[in-house]
């Protein structure tokens, strides 16, 4: 009993991570049409700012200022990035992927270079590096701490999208932007914010996932950036509570396949993303019960030479 329920709350706390990073991918595809392959760029890049600010500070006062900066960090970056590249490129696609994946390609070396290939250990306040007891299970106390900043992040989302002036520029300016800006409505600046929004949720989710793993590498946002793409594809990209409810989807089955099934947590990810996508119907065909029992009851025609 104790072991499941460390593996629940260490699987709730990973998939809290990981919605952490699929809401900032799914908040700039779903609303702007832009396929960010930078988004684990701007997670490496704000960790390791926000790892040199809790050296520097220490403590959790450190820690707490480090978010504020990785945050920050992954804002400015990402607000830079639209304003000077994604911006010309609305409606290109293939420019978008072509420059965001020459961004995660070329960041994470860049900061390779600065900081070496070695993975190094994340600065964790003694509040946050001990456990708590939980039905006879020791569970680290920072995994709370990721699931409750990932509630907070739900509802801010939730709240921005559906009670903001911006979040609602920014959904009817995807539907019909021509006239939007016939009404006088400044949409590149709203989907400015969106493209800043998104990149501060990832520089967030980076000291988190400093948090978490207790170290940081050079290429520890495009891993992490693998499994917030499949979160997207699984849950979506609207409502964000289905991203949710995919990431912790995802952070269960791997925590319990990484225990249970002999550490093939990241197989038993990619086989729940392959029943996801084969079961989903395509446009006019039903669900696959749907479609056996329309070829079990359809009568068969009768051939040329005999019969069915």
């Amino acid at each position: 009993m104790d072991t499941l329920v460390l593996l629940t709350l260490t699987g709730l706390g990973l998939g809290a991570l990981y919605f952490l990073i699929a809401s900032g991918l799914a908040l700039i595809f779903g609303l702007m049409d832009v396929l960010n392959f930078a988004h684990g760029a701007f997670l490496t890049v704000s960790v390791y700012t926000a790892w040199r600010t809790a050296e520097t500070v220490g403590g959790m006062p450190g820690l707490l200022l480090a978010a504020v900066v990785g945050t920050l960090t992954g804002l400015l970056l990402a607000a830079v990035v639209e304003l000077v590249l994604i911006r010309r490129l609305y409606g290109r696609v293939k420019e978008q992927i072509l420059v965001t994946v020459g961004l995660s390609l070329a960041v994470p070396a860049l900061v390779q270079t600065v900081w070496g290939a070695d993975a190094r250990p994340f600065p964790v306040p003694d509040a946050l590096s001990g456990t708590v007891g939980v039905l006879g299970a020791r569970v680290p106390v920072n995994r709370f701490l990721l699931i409750a900043v990932a509630l907070l992040v739900l509802a801010g989302i939730h709240l921005f999208l559906s009670r903001t002036r911006y979040g609602l520029i920014v959904r009817a300016g995807v539907e019909d932007r021509a006239m939007v800006t016939a009404l006088g409505i400044d949409v590149t600046r709203a989907f400015t914010l969106v493209f800043a929004l998104g990149g501060a949720l990832a520089g967030l989710a980076g000291v988190l996932g400093g948090l978490y793993f207790g170290s940081l590498s050079p290429h520890q946002g495009t891993s992490l950036l693998v499994f917030a793409f499949v979160v997207v594809i699984i849950g979506g990209l609207v409502p964000i509570t289905s991203v949710a409810l995919s990431a912790l989807t995802v952070g269960l089955v791997q925590q319990y396949a990484n225990y249970y099934a002999g550490g093939y947590g990241d197989l038993a990810v990619v086989v729940l993303l392959a029943a996801v996508v084969l079961s989903r119907p395509a446009a006019g065909t039903g669900t696959p019960l749907t479609r056996l029992r329309r070829a079990l009851t359809t009568p068969r025609t009768r051939s040329a030479g005999g019969t069915a």
